[in-house]
């Protein structure tokens, strides 16, 4: 079949009556989670990623990508009338979003983000869709050597992604393989690092670490900081729709932040905050006004917002074709998949179709969804941002304690998310990234595997790993991933002596 079967078929799956309700409950649910300030995709997939672990997998990884694609679209809503960013990648949309707010066009903001994310959403969907079989077939020539050297790719270029400092990211990835290592050995049956205690022995849940380390984390982190000053909520005045100057100066805006943010999003390390920057700063010298940038110029919304959430779609092309997270919120899917046994890559094409085409076929079926529903509930939303810190966070607490006792319910589990949450509140307050610790949990045992495979196929020759020119490239990249930015940034830091050595002189 082609692409276009499997997608029909695809909708077929997606578009029955259960899986649909899985999708309106996904969206709605990530909506409402990602628009409370402070909170972004990553924390709101892994926040609900318990609320999945009872449902079937076709239906819980349809309700996933909702969810994830609402965790998106709830961001523009905090970003704009609260100039409050949830992540990185939201940064733009707050810098132009809140100044048209000030001025009483929040609903054009608002509106042309909404629209703007469900025209970049249906057309990186669509790209995935078509790219995806192609990148299965190039995956299948991999061998053991070949996905350990995808592995060490992943893994450096998530450390170096992630942080101000090469050296904190690798260190957080060691202790994710550190904790990847405790359990029973899959080759030869041992305990290792188990200490005694048989909870060890299945080794450390995907789904209690991600829930510790982005959301018990994330709430101690916030409570340590003290009480916030008070927050302005900028009212939306007016109607939420779109002026025919608006259209205008938003359509091409869109579809050039689906071209920039799709495929670095699709990238390793690429981020879809590089998206968002590069998007507005095209934005900004192609636009016939640049002196409106800063001041509210609606192009600085739209081509960031489509960047943004086609990036979040081309992260799903290596996550979905080769396993392989480029960001947080892809590693938290990842361990979506796991928590049913399923490993994505070329395989699961293969495997299982129904549920891959069912899933990529609901992620057009939540972009109908949310469009519409961020814009008649925006009033809902809104009403959202009043919640208090104290009680936004104690709720985050609460839900995650009980998201835990539901997908695992032992004291053994209870204990786990209280000291991973504690070690993610002392890393944040350190400045250690804590994605590469999840990613090396779960990717760890996967890279061990097929480096004892292809150490026994080998016989033990090292050379073995370098000898195929795939695993080379891979490996190669692997170094250049991690020895550019390390020389940028002593580069740059250079040169700012440099420059403060002649000032004073």
């Amino acid at each position: 079949m082609d692409t276009f079967s499997y997608l029909f078929h695809g909708l077929g799956s997606a578009l029955q009556p259960w899986n649909l309700l899985y999708a309106l409950i996904g969206v709605t649910l990530g909506t409402a989670v990602g628009v409370l300030p402070g909170i972004g995709p990553a924390l709101t997939v892994a926040l609900l990623l318990p609320v999945t672990y009872q449902l079937d997998p076709t239906g819980s990884l349809i309700m996933f990508a909702g969810i994830y694609y609402g965790g998106m679209y709830g961001g523009s809503t905090t970003s704009i009338l609260l100039n409050t960013p949830g992540e990185s990648a939201s940064i733009i949309t707050a810098l132009e979003g809140n100044k048209m707010a000030r001025k009483g066009r929040g609903g054009p903001a608002l509106a042309t983000a909404a629209i703007g994310s469900f025209v970049a959403g249906l057309i990186a969907t669509l790209a995935l869709a078509f790219i995806a079989p192609f990148i299965v077939k190039f995956a299948l020539l991999f061998g053991p050597r070949e996905y350990f050297a995808l592995m060490v790719l992943a893994f450096v270029t998530v450390s170096a992604a992630f942080g101000d400092s090469a050296l904190r990211g690798l260190t957080s990835l060691f202790v994710g393989l550190a904790l990847a290592m405790i359990g029973i050995d899959q080759l030869t049956g041992q305990a290792r690092l188990s200490f005694g205690q048989p909870i060890l022995l299945d080794g450390i849940e995907v789904t209690t670490l991600a829930v510790a380390m982005f959301a018990v984390g994330e709430a101690l982190y916030v409570a340590s900081r003290g009480p916030a000053g008070q927050e302005h909520v900028e009212a939306v005045k007016g109607s939420v729709m779109m002026n025919r100057e608006d259209w205008k100066r938003s359509w091409k805006p869109w579809l050039r932040g689906t071209a920039i943010g799709f495929p670095i999003g699709a990238m390793p390390a690429g981020g879809a905050e590089i998206g968002t920057f590069l998007s507005y700063a095209t934005e900004k010298k192609l636009s016939p006004n640049p002196e409106e940038f800063g001041h509210g110029a609606i192009e600085g919304v739209a081509g960031p917002e489509a960047a943004n959430n086609a990036s979040a779609a081309g992260t799903l092309v290596p996550l979905l074709t080769l396993g392989l997270p480029t960001t947080a919120t892809a590693a938290i899917m990842l361990a979506g998949f796991q928590q049913f046994g399923l490993q994505p890559g070329p395989l699961l094409f293969a495997t299982n179709p129904t549920l891959v085409w069912g899933l990529i076929a609901s992620l057009l079926v939540a972009n109908l969804m949310l469009l519409v529903l961020n814009l008649p509930m925006i009033g809902l939303w809104v009403r959202l941002l009043t919640i208090p810190r104290p009680w936004l966070y104690a709720g985050i607490l609460l839900f995650a304690t009980l998201g835990t006792i539901g997908a695992n319910p032992s004291l053994g589990e209870l204990t786990m998310l209280l000291v991973f949450g504690i070690m993610a509140f002392v890393m944040r307050l350190m400045n250690y990234p804590i994605a590469p610790v999840v990613v090396g949990l779960i990717l760890g045992p996967m890279a061990e595997q097929q480096l004892r495979r292809a150490l026994s196929i080998s016989q033990g020759d090292v050379g073995y790993l370098f000898a195929s020119p795939i695993a080379a490239v891979l490996l190669i990249g692997a170094t250049l991933a991690l020895v550019v930015p390390m020389y940028l940034r002593w580069r740059g830091r250079g040169d700012t002596l440099s420059a403060l050595a002649a000032n004073e002189d």
